[in-house]
This record gives C-alpha cells, sequence and structure tokens, in this order.
C-alpha cells in the first residue's frame, strides 16, 4: 500500500508541477502580447496631447499661485504655439475633417493672439486660459469617445 500512496502523491506533484509551468508560460505569453499589441499603436497623438495638457495645466497653476509675470506664461505659450502644429498630424484620420481643422486653427489662433499681446495679470492670463481651454474643449466635444 506505501507503494501507491506514494505514486498518487508524485502524480499530484507533477501535476501541480505542469499546472505552475502552464501559469508562468500563459503568463509570459500574455505579456509578449500585450506589449506587441501596444507596439503596434503609434504614441504621437496621445503625446502631444498629453504635452499640450501639461504647459496647460502650467498656465492654471501659475494663476493660481499669482505668478502671472511674462516670463512665467510666455514659455508654455510657445511651447502649446509649438505644439498645436502637430496636431493635424497627430490625428491623420481627422485631418480632412473641415471641424478638427477649424478647432485646431482656432486653438493657433487663441495661441497667436496671447503671444502677439501677452497678458501681464492674472486677470489676463485667466482669459487667456479660458480661450485656450473654450478651444479644446470645443475640439474634445466632437472628437474625443
Amino acid at each position: 500500500m506505501n507503494v501507491s500512496a506514494s505514486g498518487a502523491g508524485s502524480a499530484a506533484a507533477r501535476y501541480f508541477f505542469m499546472f505552475l509551468v502552464g501559469l508562468v508560460a500563459g503568463s509570459v505569453a500574455t505579456v509578449m502580447l500585450i506589449r506587441a499589441w501596444e507596439a503596434r499603436k503609434d504614441p504621437f497623438h496621445e503625446a502631444v496631447m498629453h504635452v499640450q495638457d501639461w504647459h496647460f495645466g502650467q498656465l492654471k497653476k501659475n494663476v493660481e499661485q499669482n505668478r502671472c509675470n511674462a516670463t512665467d506664461t510666455l514659455p508654455h505659450l510657445q511651447a502649446l504655439r509649438a505644439m498645436a502644429d502637430d496636431i493635424e498630424p497627430a490625428f491623420p484620420d481627422l485631418r480632412d475633417d473641415q471641424r478638427f481643422a477649424k478647432a485646431a486653427s482656432d486653438l493657433r489662433a487663441a495661441l497667436d493672439a496671447a503671444r502677439a499681446n501677452p497678458p501681464l495679470s492674472c486677470a489676463g492670463v485667466g482669459n487667456v486660459v479660458q480661450r485656450i481651454g473654450g478651444a479644446c474643449k470645443a475640439c474634445h466635444q466632437d472628437f474625443r469617445g
């Protein structure tokens, strides 16, 4: 009887070992599949939006912290304007849509106006933030899922 009890324990150990091997192999294969799928995505559009969001957030933070000198706001306005040129290339599927082109153009116009006449007070920066935010919101309402 000892021999069969030992054989049953050995079979259970083998099954458990095979289960662990299958679990590890499945986990590795899942990670590889997810990474391959993510590598096929173009991160450019997300990067453009993240950089713009960061600079826009810095402008809002400057207003909250009462740091509204031109030296505090102009670098963010310039970065936003530079990134605004990349909106259409970042979204090639929407490039031919007239609403999308108008929204991108409106954003660039708001940024050009802000750079041409830089706000010198927090009230002015607040107004610029509202105009930029309005241009962003108009596009996001139509095209953000």
